[in-house]
């Protein structure tokens, strides 16, 4: 594909953005010196921007989303004749599409039975929170309204996730929080917190001695990631999830499972806590439910956690008294329809394993290597590289060294992504999230251009 893109013809839109857009995770400074990069165009995996210039998307629109690729038609035309027929009505009632695809959603997750329509996945992610308060306050006298989260991991960025947000960087600056969220310890065993054999076992023994701490009596719900993203693209480690399932029904903590990143295939399932054998009583979802073509967020739960608010209907504040405006846009369950029936037509879930797995071994060949690649972790194609100064120390690489990596492979046309305004010390994971429709020939080319920057950044 190519693109008749004269770069005068977009100089006022790449003028108009300097002069008006607030760009996310931007420090503007730059922009007085360069120009902005405006993306004009998207087809499969690959993108063009302003001047014309072809780049291969590693990292599924920046931020983990675009599942299915760009460019695809059935879902643009499925939003229009939608919105033409309906295109909003408030989540106080029902809508066709927020009905059948909640229908199709929860045949894909047993054990689950309602969907709870949000615009983000910070939103969904809130949604949980409040409800564990109202559960709380009406079923356990005020009491076990306290929510654990997990060093590393990253739930959303209103000031109520941001107080459980593992990522010590992405928090800065924005306290006081709200109280009642505590920090439990992270599983990544490559940065071992215990000297013992079963780890998954003991990292997940810490959730439990948290528990203890504070009072069982206090603690609603855990909240966590099924693989952590941000925080470095940590897969647990075997025991983990089994543990931690025993301890949250030991002592009746509802388990929330975040699959805002690994939801909707990208782990090679349709939802990453399905690797695991988890049996949650709340999973939220975000980015690749519609695949970035529309605004939605799902936060589902079983019907137990929905009893919880019908058993009182003659009290009016018994319910749960909250709604999303744009929860109620009939573009997002419609979008998210489409986008399911591609994955399951053109069986990404299975291209999604096979990819994962070329792309795994991809970077463990080039750990042996390059040296600065101190380990390679990942699960579908959702996969990491930390790399590291030194591997007998596992000294973190200097995230300077990290961001000119993945410059190098920006100049040669390929787009990855690095952990960064994270975890002070540790922003030195390379993270590679591909559209679910890359092909051998992609995953090759995007190992390629980090084989080639390694050996720039670091001769």
């Amino acid at each position: 594909m190519t693109l008749d893109l004269n770069p005068n013809d977009m100089s006022h839109v790449v003028a108009a953005d300097r002069a008006h857009v607030w760009h996310h995770l931007s420090q503007h400074k730059q922009y007085e010196t360069i120009d902005p990069r405006v993306f004009v165009e998207g087809k499969g995996m690959r993108l063009w921007d302003a001047t014309g210039r072809e780049f291969l998307d590693a990292v599924s629109g920046g931020v983990w989303t675009v599942n299915v690729g760009y460019g695809r038609e059935s879902i643009a035309d499925a939003i229009r004749d939608q919105l033409v027929k309906l295109n909003y009505y408030a989540g106080a009632a029902g809508t066709v599409p927020g009905a059948i695809f909640a229908q199709k959603l929860i045949e894909k997750m047993p054990g689950m039975s309602r969907v709870y329509y949000s615009n983000s996945g910070s939103e969904a992610n809130e949604k949980v929170y409040k409800m564990v308060r109202q559960i709380a306050a009406r079923h356990h006298g005020g009491k076990k309204w306290k929510i654990l989260y997990r060093d590393r991991d990253y739930h959303g960025t209103t000031i109520g996730t941001l107080a459980t947000s593992g990522q010590d960087q992405r928090a800065a600056a924005y306290g006081p929080f709200p109280d009642g969220f505590v920090r439990v310890p992270h599983c990544l065993e490559y940065r071992k917190q215990w000297d013992v054999e079963n780890y998954g076992e003991r990292a997940a023994d810490a959730i439990e001695e948290v528990i203890l701490r504070e009072g069982p009596d206090t603690v609603g719900a855990i909240v966590l990631e099924p693989v952590t993203a941000g925080g470095g693209v940590i897969t647990p480690p075997e025991g983990y999830w089994q543990r931690v399932q025993e301890i949250c029904r030991k002592y009746d903590i509802l388990l929330h499972i975040d699959e805002v990143v690994c939801g909707l295939g990208r782990t090679g399932t349709w939802f990453g806590y399905q690797q695991y054998g988890i049996e949650p009583d709340f999973v939220t979802m975000a980015k690749g439910v519609a695949s970035g073509y529309a605004a939605i967020s799902c936060t589902v739960t079983t019907e137990r956690v929905f009893e919880m608010f019908k058993d009182a209907p003659e009290d009016g504040m018994s319910f749960f008294r909250d709604i999303s405006t744009f929860g109620g846009c009939t573009s997002g369950p419609v979008a998210a329809i489409e986008n399911m029936r591609i994955i399951e037509d053109e069986g990404l879930l299975a291209n999604t394993v096979a990819m994962g797995e070329r792309t795994l071994a991809n970077l463990r060949a080039l750990m042996e290597k390059h040296a600065v690649i101190g380990d390679v972790r990942g699960k579908g194609l959702f996969c990491g590289a930390e790399l590291v100064a030194d591997r007998a120390s596992k000294e973190p690489m200097d995230e300077k060294k990290v961001q000119a990596v993945v410059a190098d492979c920006l100049a040669q046309g390929v787009i990855i992504g690095a952990t960064n305004r994270s975890l002070p010390g540790f922003n030195n994971t390379l993270c590679l999230s591909p559209a679910l429709i890359a092909t051998a020939d992609d995953i090759d080319r995007i190992t390629d251009a980090i084989d080639n920057a390694l050996t720039k950044v670091f001769a």
